[in-house]
């Protein structure tokens, strides 16, 4: 019997739109025969709609669209085993679902925390993890228990900043200087990011942050090579290849990585192998740090000196064939469709080890 996949996807967030992308991809990249593909899509106001079983791969993204074509459900159909509602019958019930979702309500434990108390399995990285890989000062704050390098930074919520902006501004004047980046500290695909060389800049740069997020966080600029690696497995991860990111803009933004192409990615990256080693064992020391499973892609930036120094990790990084994440994989022999059913299978791995815990005294 074929397995009921659920794709979720789009989601209330202002990635909606890099969701819809990475789950036309899937679609395309899926084994239609192997698994039975079941569209749930999230509008961008948060309703849940749940479409027909797809037929094989879609071509355009308005198809995943399926605000009119679809059944509006409660998200607590999805188990139809502990709530039995007449919507959704017993043989709809899915085996596994797939979260392609990006940024808030979706990519930071809220989604996986409803899927854990539906006790459904799910591919990607659990609440904890995804919350943590989300908020990039909690991230940080792990990373420097483990004793991870990063570069200096300082964090901010809107009423902090609201209640005395110069103060703020001279903070960060202080302890970083310029040049310095300016970013939501709860959204990914470089949204809302800034870099700063001056007082003005910095000032139009927290208005912008602290339009997608309560809480921003301001970085030093690393001068070294952005590179990046995949990482994949449950308690016993591996690591992909190396990849370099070589923008042509001054920094890898939300343009330069969906819209222009104005970005060079070299894969894999022209480093050492004691280099490569390096970067193999900080980058697994991150995915356990934060509790991963499933999993990331963690960025680093490569100094002069041989230094690495980590940027962060990407819980749902994108994954587009012609994202880095999964180019990273393909590279290391493992084909865009293998990923997936991967994912697939090491969701179903962790979802039955849970299973054996034990609940009651």
């Amino acid at each position: 019997m074929k397995i009921k996949l659920g794709l979720l996807y789009g989601g209330k967030s202002a990635e909606h739109k890099v969701s819809l992308q990475t789950a036309l991809a899937v679609t395309k990249a899926i084994n239609h025969d192997k698994y039975e593909v079941h569209p749930i899509y999230i509008t961008e106001t948060g309703e849940w709609v749940r479409g027909t079983v797809l037929a094989g791969p879609l071509e355009t993204v308005a198809e995943l669209e399926i605000n009119e074509k679809g059944t509006a459900i409660s998200p607590v159909s999805l188990n139809t085993n502990m709530f039995a509602l007449s919507d959704i019958n017993n043989e709809e019930q899915l085996d596994v679902i797939f979260p392609l979702l990006h940024g808030p309500n979706g990519e930071d434990g809220t989604v996986q925390g409803l899927l854990e108390l539906l006790n459904i399995p799910y591919v990607g990285n659990g609440v904890l993890a995804s919350a943590a890989g989300m908020d990039k000062v909690v991230m940080k704050q792990l990373f420097a228990q483990a004793g991870l390098e990063q570069v200096q930074y300082v964090s901010f919520i809107r009423r902090e900043w609201e209640g005395n902006r110069e103060e703020a501004y001279a903070k960060v004047e202080d302890a970083l200087g310029y040049p310095c980046f300016v970013k939501p500290a709860n959204l990914g695909s470089s949204v809302g990011i800034s870099k700063c060389d001056n007082r003005q800049e910095l000032e139009k740069a927290f208005e912008e942050a602290f339009l997608f997020d309560r809480k921003v966080i301001v970085e030093e600029a690393a001068v070294g090579r952005e590179v990046e690696i995949g990482v994949l497995g449950n308690d016993n991860p591996s690591c992909s290849v190396v990849g370099e990111i070589l923008p042509k803009a001054a920094f890898y933004d939300y343009k330069a990585k969906y819209e222009d192409g104005s970005t060079g990615l070299a894969i894999p990256a022209d480093i050492s192998e004691d280099v490569y080693e390096e970067m193999k064992t900080l980058a697994i020391k991150a995915f356990k740090a934060i509790d991963g499973s499933g999993l990331v892609r963690a960025d680093f930036f490569l100094t002069k000196e041989g230094k690495l120094i980590i940027n962060e990790v990407n819980t749902m990084p994108g994954f587009t064939p012609f994202s880095m994440f999964p180019l990273l994989w393909k590279h290391a022999g493992v084909e865009y469709s293998a990923l997936i059913e991967t994912l697939v299978d090491l969701a179903l791995q962790r979802h039955e080890e849970k299973q054996q815990i034990k609940h009651t005294m």
